[in-house]
């Protein structure tokens, strides 16, 4: 007695080709999709607004701005953490994005080594 598969399971080499086709679309898109990402700009805040520090999606911290008013020479420690809190605020927000995007392209679809 042969085993059948239900209607629409399947299909042999065609339903293979679709599925290897459908595989790398997605793979071509995950990485145009990926290449986008890293170019973006993300800006995070610290200190109401007065550090900024602006990453790629790649996390290279590509510029940083600090507010005059906010430098204090006897309070250097108070300036070195409002600039690792911006920093962070912007990473966290390339990370976000690039999870929430990649989630859509992929459904949901946990991919190892995407994220």
């Amino acid at each position: 007695m042969k085993a059948r598969l239900p209607k629409g399971m399947g299909g042999g080499p065609q339903n293979m080709n679709r599925i290897i086709k459908q595989a790398q679309k997605m793979q071509d898109d995950m990485k145009a999709l990926q290449d986008r990402l890293d170019e973006t700009e993300y800006v995070g805040e610290s200190g109401s607004g007065l550090v900024k520090a602006t990453v790629t999606g790649k996390h290279d911290v590509v510029a940083l701005s600090i507010d005059p008013s906010i430098v204090d020479p006897e309070d250097i420690e108070m300036l070195e953490d409002l600039v690792a809190a911006a920093v962070n605020d912007a990473i966290t927000k390339a990370k976000a994005e690039s999870e929430t995007e990649m989630g859509k392209l992929t459904g949901g679809l946990n991919v190892p080594g995407i994220f």
